[in-house]
């Protein structure tokens, strides 16, 4: 939002920027964001042409990386960004004295890098191979980091500001110059009428990301602030709309709100790419794929005709770092920690724990309709057309409900509209579980894939 004419600009960050920041109208703050974006973007290109692996060795790349990381966090934060530097170097020390097989412990606190890190090293050198999932084994870091590639890992410039959390080995391997020709070698290139391995070029993905942003930021100076989320509680507008045309509007509001993110997470992923970073293969066609490191997928998001389907095209990254460090790890009730986990990695704001406890009940409610009812939709195309309109209404709806919250932020603004909305998704979500029988998740005892397979064969053996 605006601020009003003559406030005070707000930030403990550069006021370089500042009559540009009045000249528009937008905050000081979201100004020195998307300049740092724009500017890492510049800088992503020129890293990937004249410090590539070829020309520059692992040393220097990582030392790159990390002062522009470093000018970006203290251009947009200002001794605010003393914080994350002390902690990064205190959790650093940690990683180098304390006990191993006990790291992963005291690092949950910090940021989904160290987390991440601090689990993967965890994986690597404090537990046996055979305790390993498949994926856990692939990730697993088995060597202390140095510190210049600690730090470059948490501090480079392609996602200080906006990220997106990328996994140890995947970005030592970019760094290492093994990052895409890794992916090329699943490839059997020889049978495709291919001499040597390709050269493939994040260009065009990147332009296209780029387009998508500069839409989303049209969306966003446009949509986002014409369609306030406070309208939705206020009171003449309680008083004069219907409840029908309440749920319609609360849907035009979400929508009017996801342009912001979909601009920054957009942006990120074509800072890395334009780096060179993000390569995650070829697809069926022969395409090359950027998308490692992408953080949503508009399209299902916008189509998703299930609440598990939205959720895991809506920052992807932060989904798959919830479920590597908590749901694959969560002995019991991994939905509900999950959730839990969420809500306090975002902050302290209540609104985020209406948000993520609501999302519990409406996540098992869906997936037992699914499980219970999908099947007999599916014998014919007009029966699984209509089902497949009615699950996107009400999956659309039922995150509008659930997100409002997110965006509200306190708990009188929460109550209000829950108390508008009738509680409905609530009672109906509670209905949903109490009537129809919930099938248990093979989740209470996670077998590594070793020892699963190990069991596998000694009951052959009976």
């Amino acid at each position: 939002m605006a601020e009003p004419p003559g406030a005070p600009h707000r930030t403990t960050g550069s006021t370089l920027l500042h009559p540009l920041s009045g000249l528009l109208g937008i905050p000081l703050d979201q100004i020195n964001f998307v300049a740092c974006q724009l500017f890492a973007l510049l800088a992503a290109f020129w890293f990937r042409i004249y410090l590539g692996p070829s020309h520059a060795s692992s040393a220097v790349r990582h030392a790159f990386a990390t002062l522009f990381g470093i000018y970006f966090a203290v251009f947009c934060f200002g001794w605010y960004s003393i914080h994350l530097f002390v902690l990064v170097m205190m959790n650093y020390g940690i990683m180098n004295m304390a006990s191993i097989p006990n790291i992963h412990s005291p690092l949950m606190i910090i940021t989904q890098k160290i987390t991440t890190l601090a689990c993967q090293l965890h994986d690597g050198i404090g537990r046996q191979a055979e305790e390993l999932t498949a994926e856990q084994n692939r990730l697993a870091v088995k060597t202390r980091p140095s510190l210049l590639e600690y730090l470059s890992y948490l501090l480079n410039f392609m996602s200080i500001i906006a990220g997106p959390c990328s996994n140890y080995k995947d970005y030592i391997a970019f760094i290492e110059g093994r990052h895409v020709h890794m992916k090329l070698l699943e490839v059997n290139w020889k049978q495709k009428g291919y001499d040597r391995l390709p050269d493939p070029s994040p260009t065009g993905a990147v332009m296209y990301k780029l387009c998508i942003t500069l839409v989303s930021l049209i969306l966003f100076l446009t949509l986002t602030k014409n369609f306030p989320m406070a309208y939705i509680i206020d009171n003449e507008f309680l008083d004069k709309t219907p409840f029908l045309s309440r749920l319609g509007y609360l849907y035009v509001v979400t929508q009017a709100a996801k342009p912001k993110y979909y601009f920054a997470w957009t942006l990120a992923d074509a800072v890395n790419n334009a780096a060179g970073y993000g390569f995650s293969g070829v697809d069926e066609t022969g395409t090359f794929r950027w998308d490692l490191l992408s953080n949503l997928n508009i399209w299902n998001i916008e189509t998703a005709t299930s609440f598990k389907m939205y959720i895991e095209n809506w920052n992807i990254q932060t989904a798959a770092w919830l479920k590597r460090v908590c749901y694959d790890r969560a002995p019991w009730y991994p939905t509900a920690l999950t959730f839990i986990l969420s809500a306090l990695w975002h902050g302290i704001y209540p609104g985020y724990y209406f948000t993520f406890l609501t999302g519990i009940l409406i996540t098992l409610a869906a997936r037992a309709i699914r499980n219970n009812c999908r099947h007999y939709f599916l014998s014919s195309v007009p029966l699984k057309i209509a089902y497949d309109v009615v699950t996107w209404v009400v999956t659309q709806l039922a995150v509008c409900y659930t997100v409002a919250p997110f965006v509200m932020l306190a708990v009188e603004p929460t109550i209000k509209f829950y108390k508008s909305m009738y509680f409905h998704m609530h009672i109906l979500s509670i209905l949903v579980l109490l009537v129809l029988p919930i099938r248990p998740q093979a989740h209470s005892i996670r077998k590594p894939q070793n020892q699963a397979m190990l069991n596998s064969v000694k009951s052959k053996d009976k």
